[in-house]
C-alpha cells in the first residue's frame, strides 16, 4: 500500500483498477533544406494545418452537443491556436529564412510559445500552454505521419493515469468505462480539470511521478475530495472509502437541491453568491450552479486570446451576451487588468525589474486612453441589455478613480452625440487589492459605487509575499489577522457611505473562511461557481449572531494559528 497525493478538481471518489496511457514522444530530427525545397516544406505545413483546423472544428461541434460553452470553448480556443499567426508565421519564417525542416521548425516555434506562458504566474493563463500542446501535437502527427492516442475504446471500466490528458485525448475517450483521471501534470485550472468537473468524472492532477510505479490494472482508491490516491488498497480500506462515496453522493443531491434558495443564515441574514468568469460561455454553467450574479467577468482573456486589441464591436458582442444571459442578475465586469504576469502576444511590454509593483491594470489604460475607451464604449453600449457594473482594478488614490471617471464621462458624451443606445446610470466601483486602496477605504467609498475585494493581490502585497515562490508560499495565508483586519476595514468603509463590499479573489470560495466573512459583514461572495453549493450550504448553516462573535475574535487574534483555532480548521 503507498499513499500519494496531488490536487482534487473534480470532486468524487473512485474505487478500481488503473489503466496507464502512456504516450510516445515524437522525435523530430533536425536538418537543412535546399532553397528550391522551400516551398514543399511550407506547403506540407499548411496541409496539416488545415487538416487539424477541421479536426478541432468537428471537436468543437460534438462537444457543443454533448457538454455546454464553457467547454466547448476549449476547442473554439484551440481554433484560435490553429489560426494564431504566432505560430504559422514563426514556422514560416524558420523554413524560409533558416532553411529548417517544418518538423523542427514548428517544434522550436511551440517551444518557444510555451515558454512564453509557463512563465506566466496567474495558474488560469499558464494552464493555456496545454492548448499550444494539444494542437501542436495534433500537427506534428500530421507530419510524421503517426496516429493520435485512440481512447474511444477501453478495455476494462478503470481510472485514467496520465502525465497529462489533453482536450482531445479526453472528449474522444469511451466514459461508459471512465471512472475517475490522475495526472503527474496540470492545475486547477487545467483542461482536464474543466472537462472533468463537466462530466462530474473524479479527477485529482499534479500528482508528480507515478506512472513508473503503476502497472495496469493495479487496484487504487482516488479520493478527488482531499487529492488522496492510494496505490494497492487493503480491504479495510476499500470498505472505508466505499461508505465514504455513499456518504458523498448523499451529500452532493442535498446540495443539488440548494440550488434555487438563498444564501440566508438561520437567522435570516442574506448574503449574495456570484460567480467569477473568463468569458462569454462560462455564464451558463454559472446558473446553473444558481449564482446571483456575475462578481467578476476577467476581460484580459478577450485580449490575450487575440492577435491584436480588441474592437468595440468585438467587445461590444462578448459583454452583450453576457449581459443577456444573466438578464436582471448583476455582471461586474473588470475593466483591462494586464501587465505583472500578462502580457499580450502583439504588444512589447517594457522590462520592468519588478512587474507585480510596475505598469499594470488601470496604470496601462490610464496612459492607453485609446484602449481603455474602446473598452469602456464597449461596456456602456452593452449596458443597456442587462445589469451590468464597472469595475477598475488596482486603483490606489481617489486621483486615479477621477481620472478613470472623466475618460467614462467623454465616452458617455461621445456615444450620447453619436445617437448610439448606452447606459448612462451603469455603476462604477473599483478593486481593493492594495494596502494603499485599504488605507484610503473611508475616501475612496466616497466616489465609488461599489467595492469589490481581490484577496488574491491583497494578500500578496500585505504579506509582502509572492506566492509563485515556493521558498516563501507557505507564508501566504489570507486567514493571516493582518489581512483580516484589511478586509473588515474595508467594510467599514463603505458601509458607512451606504454602498456595499464584495469579495472576487479566491478566499471567497473558502469554506474555512465562510463564517469570518460573513461575520464581518461582507455582502457579495464571488468565486468559482461549482464552489456556489458548498459556500452557500455554510451559510445556511450559520447564526449570524455567532459569526459576528468569532469573526469580532478572528480580529483580535495574533497569530494565523488563533485564527484556524478559532474556526475550527486547526484541531
Amino acid at each position: 500500500m503507498k499513499k500519494l497525493s496531488g490536487i482534487p478538481v473534480s470532486d468524487g471518489i473512485a474505487i478500481g483498477r488503473v489503466l496507464k496511457l502512456v504516450k510516445k514522444e515524437h522525435t523530430v530530427e533536425a536538418y537543412t533544406i535546399r532553397e528550391e525545397d522551400v516551398d514543399r516544406e511550407i506547403g506540407r505545413f499548411t496541409d496539416a494545418l488545415n487538416k487539424v483546423s477541421c479536426q478541432i472544428q468537428a471537436l468543437y461541434e460534438s462537444t457543443k452537443q454533448k457538454l455546454n460553452e464553457e467547454e466547448a470553448g476549449i476547442f473554439a480556443a484551440h481554433l484560435s491556436v490553429a489560426e494564431d499567426p504566432m505560430i504559422e508565421d514563426g514556422v514560416k519564417d524558420r523554413v524560409r529564412d533558416e532553411r529548417m525542416n517544418v518538423e523542427q521548425a514548428l517544434k522550436l516555434t511551440l517551444d518557444e510559445i510555451e515558454e512564453l506562458f509557463a512563465a506566466l504566474d496567474d495558474e488560469y493563463l499558464r494552464e493555456r500552454a496545454a492548448d499550444v500542446r494539444d494542437v501542436g501535437g495534433q500537427i506534428m502527427d500530421c507530419l510524421l505521419g503517426t496516429a493520435s492516442l485512440d481512447l474511444s475504446f477501453l478495455p476494462y471500466p478503470c481510472i485514467i493515469a496520465a502525465k497529462d490528458l489533453t482536450p482531445s485525448e479526453t472528449m474522444s475517450m469511451d466514459f461508459s468505462k471512465t471512472m475517475g483521471f490522475m495526472t503527474e501534470q496540470g492545475g486547477r485550472t487545467s483542461h482536464t480539470a474543466i472537462i472533468s468537473r463537466s462530466l462530474e468524472v473524479p479527477a485529482v492532477v499534479g500528482i508528480g511521478p507515478m506512472l513508473d510505479e503503476l502497472e495496469d490494472g493495479t487496484w487504487v482508491i482516488m479520493d478527488a475530495l482531499d487529492g488522496t490516491v492510494i496505490v494497492n488498497p487493503d480491504a479495510g480500506q476499500i470498505e472505508f472509502y466505499k461508505n465514504r462515496q455513499e456518504q458523498y453522493e448523499t451529500g452532493k443531491r442535498l446540495l443539488a437541491e440548494l440550488k434555487d434558495k438563498p444564501a440566508e443564515t438561520k437567522d435570516h441574514a442574506f448574503f449574495e453568491l456570484c460567480a467569477n468568469i473568463g468569458n462569454p460561455g462560462d455564464a451558463d454553467k454559472v446558473l446553473d450552479y444558481g449564482a446571483e450574479g456575475i462578481g467578476l467577468y476577467r476581460t484580459e482573456f478577450l485580449y490575450m486570446g487575440n492577435s491584436h486589441f480588441p474592437t468595440e464591436e468585438e467587445q461590444f458582442a462578448a459583454y452583450k451576451v453576457v449581459a443577456e444571459k444573466m438578464g436582471d442578475k448583476p455582471v461586474i465586469i473588470r475593466t483591462l487588468d494586464i501587465g505583472g504576469d500578462k502580457e499580450l502576444p502583439y504588444y512589447t511590454f517594457e522590462h520592468e525589474e519588478n512587474p507585480f509593483l510596475g505598469w499594470r491594470a488601470i496604470r496601462i489604460c490610464l496612459d492607453r486612453v485609446d484602449v481603455f475607451k474602446t473598452q469602456l464604449r464597449a461596456i456602456l453600449r452593452a449596458g443597456a441589455y442587462g445589469n451590468l457594473r464597472i469595475m477598475y482594478p488596482m486603483i490606489i488614490s481617489k486621483e486615479e478613480l477621477m481620472q478613470a471617471n472623466a475618460i467614462l464621462e467623454t465616452c458617455k458624451g461621445e456615444l450620447r452625440s453619436e445617437g448610439v443606445e448606452f447606459n448612462p446610470d451603469i455603476p462604477v466601483g473599483i478593486m481593493v487589492e492594495t494596502p494603499a486602496a485599504v488605507a484610503m477605504a473611508d475616501v475612496l467609498a466616497k466616489y465609488a459605487d461599489f467595492f469589490s475585494i481581490g484577496t488574491n493581490d491583497l494578500c500578496q502585497y500585505t504579506l509582502a509575499v509572492d506566492r509563485g515562490n515556493g521558498k516563501i508560499a507557505d507564508r501566504y495565508n489570507p486567514l493571516h489577522p493582518a489581512v483580516l483586519r484589511s478586509i473588515k476595514k474595508v467594510i467599514d468603509a463603505s458601509h458607512a457611505q451606504g454602498k456595499y463590499t464584495g469579495m472576487c479573489g479566491e478566499f471567497a470560495g473558502d469554506e474555512r473562511a465562510a463564517v469570518l466573512l460573513a461575520g464581518f459583514g461582507l455582502d457579495e461572495f464571488s468565486m468559482t461557481a461549482s464552489s456556489i453549493p458548498k459556500i452557500k450550504k455554510c451559510i445556511r448553516g450559520l447564526q449570524i449572531t455567532e459569526a459576528k462573535q468569532i469573526a469580532m475574535k478572528a480580529l483580535e487574534a495574533e497569530t494565523i494559528e488563533e485564527v484556524e483555532t478559532l474556526i475550527g480548521y486547526r484541531k
